[in-house]
């Protein structure tokens, strides 16, 4: 449930009536800092992104200077206090942590069920409020839900602390009386970034909410107006031109050259309209007119004829096109990507078709085709994204016999290699998957020997590694694809540590460093794959707090939060795994909304799903576990039927059958879907040696009390070295020996110290 302003639903009349009755503090020490952040440190990255918003925050030049009951109103948020040191390992706060509380005007809470069950936030809370600052508490609520202690049965969701459900009298002593902080709220469906921040710097001047957030938005209208300005006016200039050139058109041939400098100078235009506006138009979140600028030179693109107009312009025309569908993929705008991707691709043949020798103009026309395969994929549409990818193959294929040695079409071409590998994947063809990523890698490893301090080189050659790595695990080769993930982590690390600010290096590392835990807890290294996955999920969340759109950020996010919720859980951490799906479930929810033909998103959101049925049958909630159970099921089933090849669907669904079947209300139901589950992973041709499909079919079998049939599948995971916390403890409980593999395990270090 999004809060509205605050807990209690305050209006914003009654946060200035909370500001004239704070309690005066009694301190000998001046006030220094404007607030004191404390925070969980798995919430740093928005413990973070709150300190560089308040100081950088610009008071409305009209309230500057105005006296509140809480003294001057100043220009800036500054200074604020926000400890960078790791806490966990003092006895207590520490001498620089006391004073700052002391030295504080206002106190602000990153509130999550990580910082619910934070000693060190629970105690600075009640050290500021035993010095009389509890009307100086203002909270920002990320994760969980407040107050949810107070629900039977949802207190692992809880993100307020201790402290903040109590309240001191005057004498600082505990009473009884419940506490309502204001409360900003950046959760999905919440106030957004935005208000969020408005709501805490009104309560932290004592000024009024509507009268701050009025004066805030005439403060970003005049610069937005400004900038709005000049869209208009590029635009009114844009139009004029083109006009003017098509007039000029049809003058003699003496004026034909003017023509081609006016549309040059339309062209121009629209580039910087792309480029630079765009830019401008992001930083004051004019999404609106940033959108109409992109839609106005689609318009404008679509409109001109691609017949009278010079090369250099067509060439220009087909760029810009592709960066709009660029930018659109990235918002998860997949139809309107693909119909810049067409524009471009029209725009691409018909400078290829007027010059066919030309190399660049082969390797653009193939890269746009490469773009619609990959928006194909995503909407899960396997042959249209087989197609684009053999089309643009095609292209590059007739270029690279005029010019063998040229490494852009070999970049390409490995490119290529990675798509069509994917959609063999994805076909249950893994023979030819695996031809092709080897061909990537040869591909890569040669472009890298030539060009050894190619960043993007290195990178792709890293993903490569994973490809691999990926098909090694289908084989039950698990000390190959561990071995080949960590090659894969050594180039994204080392990428991202020479380019620290670069978010797609953290991308790529931050999802490697996820499949790489998962792997190493399938082999039976669990704290490893926490610590990893761990590691994935705070670098998704800082990402997310950079860039609130990226919607990739978004999906790691969750995805990597319902990863680590498992294996929580497993290893007997029942309140980190159910705050972690309490995380990752909104994400989804918002992700499947925004573009409900993501498959990927679709059958992701499905897994967090079963994960939260497995939690609450854990602790005993039968209804809610088959609730979710269901819900799995109804998500994936549809998907298996329309790609039933599909690894990971298949996976996810056979996962979501058992988990229903563990909290079915009878016998029959039961032995049904476990039936079903040893049935279909029976019935698997394809990559039949992965030891993740072999666990659940065991799994099935041992719950139908077959165990004769487990018995050789049983045989086989321990030959692969497969030691997931969930088969292991099943075993315990039949009362089946399963100790460590010894050779395995000799294997496993051989294995990754060659890959160092």
């Amino acid at each position: 449930m999004p809060l509205s302003l605050g807990v209690d639903g305050a209006s914003s009349a009654q946060v200035v009536g909370r500001a004239r009755v704070v309690a005066q503090r009694s301190t000998a020490q001046e006030v220094r800092y404007r607030a004191f952040i404390s925070y969980s440190h798995r919430d740093k990255a928005w413990a973070r992104w709150l300190h560089r918003a308040l100081e950088s925050y610009p008071v409305p030049h009209r309230l500057v200077g105005r006296v509140t009951d809480l003294g001057t109103v100043p220009k800036r948020l500054a200074p604020i206090f926000r400890d960078t040191d790791e806490l966990a390992t003092a006895r207590d706060l520490g001498q620089k942590v006391s004073e700052a509380l002391a030295q504080s005007a206002s106190l602000l809470v990153v509130c999550s069920p990580e910082a619910a069950l934070s000693r060190w936030v629970d105690e600075e809370i009640r050290m500021y409020q035993r010095q009389g600052g509890a009307e100086r508490i203002f909270c920002l609520v990320v994760a969980g839900e407040p107050n949810a202690s107070r629900i039977a049965g949802r207190g692992a969701e809880e993100c307020f602390p201790p402290a903040l459900r109590q309240r001191y009298d005057a004498e600082g002593n505990l009473s009884d009386d419940v506490i309502e902080p204001l409360a900003a709220d950046v959760r999905p469906g919440g106030d957004g970034k935005h208000d969020a921040l408005c709501k805490l710097v009104a309560g932290m001047l004592g000024v009024g909410l509507d009268e701050l957030k009025r004066r805030d938005l005439q403060r970003r209208a005049k610069r937005a107006v400004a900038i709005s300005a000049v869209a208009v006016a590029v635009m009114v200039v844009t139009i004029i031109l083109a006009i003017n050139a098509t007039l000029a058109r049809r003058d003699a041939v003496a004026a034909s050259r003017v023509a081609e400098r006016r549309q040059k100078d339309a062209e121009d235009l629209v580039a910087f309209m792309l480029g630079d506006l765009n830019d401008k138009l992001a930083q004051v979140s004019r999404l609106d007119i940033l959108e109409a600028v992109d839609d106005r030179a689609m318009a404008y693109f679509q409109a001109q004829p691609t017949n009278e107009v010079s090369d250099r312009a067509l060439l220009q025309r087909a760029t810009a096109l592709e960066k709009i569908g660029s930018v659109r993929l990235d918002q998860g705008r997949l139809d309107a990507a693909l119909a810049s991707y067409e524009a471009a691709r029209n725009v691409a043949a018909e400078l290829v078709a007027k010059d066919p020798a030309h190399i660049p103009r082969q390797v653009l026309l193939a890269e746009v085709v490469t773009f619609m395969g990959m928006v194909h994929w995503r909407q899960a549409r396997l042959d249209d994204a087989q197609r684009a990818f053999a089309d643009a193959r095609a292209i590059l294929a007739g270029a690279e016999k005029a010019a063998p040695d040229n490494n852009d079409l070999h970049f390409q071409l490995a490119m290529l290699d990675n798509n069509m590998g994917r959609v063999m994947e994805a076909r249950g063809a893994i023979d030819d998957a695996e031809t092709h990523y080897r061909d990537m890698l040869a591909r890569m490893q040669r472009l890298s020997n030539a060009a050894p301090n190619d960043a993007d080189v290195a990178e792709w050659l890293g993903s490569a590694h994973y490809n691999l790595g990926k098909l090694a695990l289908l084989r039950g080769e698990i000390a190959n694809a561990i071995a080949q993930y960590a090659a894969d982590e050594t180039i994204q690390a080392r990428l991202s540590s020479s380019d620290p600010k670069d978010a797609n290096r953290k991308d790529n590392l931050l999802t490697v460093q996820a499949i790489l835990g998962r792997a190493q807890a399938l082999a039976g290294d669990v704290p490893a794959g926490v610590q990893r996955l761990q590691r994935a999920v705070d670098a998704a969340h800082a990402l997310v707090a950079l860039d609130a759109t990226n919607t990739d950020a978004q999906e790691h996010v969750a995805l990597f939060s319902t990863h680590l919720a498992r294996l929580r859980r497993l290893a007997g951490d029942a309140d980190a795994a159910r705050a972690l799906i309490a995380t990752a479930l909104p994400v989804f929810i918002a992700l499947r909304k925004q573009d409900p033909h993501n498959a990927a998103w679709q059958r992701e959101y499905a897994e967090a799903r079963t994960e939260e049925a497995a939690e609450a049958a854990q602790r005993g909630d039968t209804m809610m576990a088959a609730a979710s159970a269901r819900e799995a099921m109804s998500v994936l089933e549809p998907l298996l039927a329309a790609q039933p090849a599909d690894r990971a669907t298949l996976l996810a669904t056979l996962a979501a059958r058992l988990a229903a079947a563990d909290v079915a209300p009878d016998v029959v139901s039961r032995s049904v879907l476990r039936d079903g589950v040893g049935r279909d992973a029976a019935a698997v041709t394809s990559a039949r040696s992965d030891p993740r499909l072999i666990a659940l079919q065991v799994e099935a079998l041992l719950a139908l009390g077959r165990h004769a049939e487990a018995e050789p599948l049983i045989r086989t995971l321990w030959s692969a070295g497969y030691r997931d916390l969930a088969l292991v403890q099943q075993l315990r409980r039949a009362r089946i020996d399963y100790p460590v593999n010894q050779a395995f395990q000799r294997e496993l270090v051989a294995a990754t110290a060659g890959g160092r």
